[in-house]
Parts: structure tokens; C-alpha cells; sequence
């Protein structure tokens, strides 16, 4: 089985194998047919099984069909069309690098936020608007409370390590979120 099987286009397929991957594990033989489908997703596996690759490679697709930008849905200023939470700055850092791997030839404009550094490149990257974000909770309710980003723009949301940001107290956050 390949990734193109699966509904990937060329420009992703071919990112892929750049990246060292030759065949879909099992977790992205079922999670990305899903997620190109547009159905909600649960994914527990071990690490190192490609969950990340399972939700970024068929999230990639969804905004850039074919591999190329919808131009319909271009995020507005201060607008996020996917977002990505993750419990920890090194998880999202990780998330982050791995979509810029994968959209090697997309015109991907994203964007990773967390606390503990200085909020000025964040609110720069946030400003024109952006196809995809990674952020930890804390930073990104900071950065919505002061106006300096919209989340009515949201097409797809991923909570990367549910169970960690649960674990580590994040709920209140999260379900502020989902409502925001």
C-alpha cells in the first residue's frame, strides 16, 4: 500500500518518501482515509507507530487539495483554519516540524506558539493569518485575550496527547477552547 493509495496528492507522497517513509504504518492505513473524510478521530497507539503523520499528512491534503491552495478559504487577518494543541513546547516545536516537513512543497503558512519565550514573533506570525497553528493551551488563550487572534476560522482542530494535557490539568483550558 501506498501513500498515494490513500488519497494523498503527489506533493505529499513524494514529501513523504523525501522524509524516509516507504509504505503507511497501520495507524495511517486508518486514520487518514478518516480524517480526508472529514470524521472525528481517536488515536491510541505506542510511539513511534506515525500517529503525527497519521492526522498532519490527510490534514495537509484537506487544506491544500490536490496540492494546491483552496483559494476559497484563505484565513482572514488574526484567523487559524487548522489548530493543533499539545500539552508541552517540545511536542508542539516536534508537531510544527513535522507539517513543514510534509508540506515541503505547499505554500503552508503556520506558525508554532508557546509560553517561556517572547510573545512579539507570535503575535507577527498570527497577524496575516495562518493555514495551520500549533500552540500550547496556556499561550494560545493569552494571545486570544489580549485580541491579537480569532479562533470563528477554525476548520480542524487536533488535541495531540489528549490524554497528557488531561493528565497535566489543561481541561479548563481546553473546554475554553472548544467554546472560543
Amino acid at each position: 500500500m501506498s501513500f498515494a493509495s490513500l488519497g494523498l496528492s503527489e506533493a505529499l507522497a513524494t514529501a513523504v518518501a523525501a522524509a524516509g517513509y516507504a509504505e503507511p504504518t497501520p495507524v495511517q492505513q486508518r486514520a487518514i482515509p478518516a480524517v480526508l473524510q472529514g470524521r472525528d478521530l481517536m488515536v491510541a497507539a505506542q510511539t513511534g507507530t506515525g500517529k503525527t503523520a497519521g492526522f498532519a499528512l490527510p490534514v495537509l491534503e484537506r487544506l491544500f487539495p490536490n496540492g494546491h491552495p483552496d483559494k476559497a478559504q484563505c484565513p482572514g487577518p488574526r484567523q487559524v483554519r487548522v489548530l493543533v494543541l499539545a500539552p508541552t513546547r517540545e511536542l508542539a516545536a516536534q508537531v510544527h516540524d513535522s507539517f513543514r516537513i510534509y508540506a515541503r512543497d505547499l505554500p503552508l503558512s503556520s506558525a508554532c506558539i508557546f509560553g517561556g519565550v517572547g510573545m512579539n514573533p507570535q503575535i507577527q506570525a498570527l497577524a496575516k493569518g495562518l493555514d495551520l497553528l500549533v500552540a500550547c493551551p496556556g499561550r494560545l488563550l493569552d494571545l486570544f485575550e489580549r485580541g491579537k487572534m480569532l479562533l470563528t476560522g477554525v476548520e480542524i482542530m487536533v488535541l495531540d496527547e489528549a490524554d497528557r494535557m488531561l493528565d497535566m490539568g489543561f481541561i479548563p483550558d481546553i473546554e475554553r477552547i472548544f467554546k472560543l
